[in-house]
């Protein structure tokens, strides 16, 4: 333990509280029951992380981080909207389920956090982190290929991000994949519908 630097220390607590909330749920996961997962002690935590508040913010931008880096990556080598839109789709949906866990822990926060007085800033951190995500790698999208929305920008994203969100949470509780997916092409089209690349298509 004395030869691991703050930094390592960080990374243990965090994926140990990450462990926790997907082995028993957000609420049960207390500062003591992240040390034992870690195998470390209270003090260190303490050395670590301002505050229990401080861990999960953590854990929010962990998660968050890793959902979108799977989207981004699936339309790295893609040269047109369509494809990008769809294979980043397709990205972000094995991840739903082959992680269920994953984003079930990201509900959980962030109902937790508005739940806690003081600690609601946490949820809007979490949301405002997915909108940055999706806005982001809508841009991209468009400059890499030289489409425009036809929509804002921001509005194309909250939209996006609420309608994966319902998704998800859907399939979590009924796990009906075939109309998931099928739910899943619709968004897709309708996005790519929302650009200049759709207008040029039909020309």
């Amino acid at each position: 333990m004395a030869r691991m630097t703050l930094k390592d220390r960080r990374e243990e607590l965090i994926e140990a509280a990450i462990r926790v909330m997907m082995r028993d749920g957000v609420v049960k996961t207390t500062t003591r029951a992240v040390v034992g997962e870690a195998g470390m002690t209270l003090g260190v935590f303490h050395y670590c992380f301002d505050s229990r508040e401080h861990l999960l913010d953590e854990v929010i931008t962990r998660i968050t981080d890793r959902i979108g880096a799977a989207a981004r990556r699936a339309f790295a080598d893609e040269a047109d909207l369509s494809s990008m839109v769809v294979e980043s789709l397709r990205a972000y949906w094995e991840g739903v389920e082959s992680d269920p866990g994953m984003h079930l822990v990201g509900y959980e926060l962030a109902h937790y956090a508005l739940r806690q007085a003081g600690m609601e800033k946490l949820a809007r951190q979490q949301y405002r982190h997915y909108l940055e995500v999706h806005e982001e790698l809508l841009r991209e999208s468009a400059e890499k290929t030289g489409a425009q929305w036809t929509v804002p920008v921001p509005v194309l994203a909250r939209y996006l991000n609420s309608v994966l969100d319902g998704l998800a949470m859907t399939w979590l509780t009924d796990h009906d994949s075939e109309q998931s997916r099928e739910v899943l092409a619709l968004v897709g089209e309708h996005l790519v519908s929302l650009s200049t690349a759709q207008a040029s298509t039909k020309d």
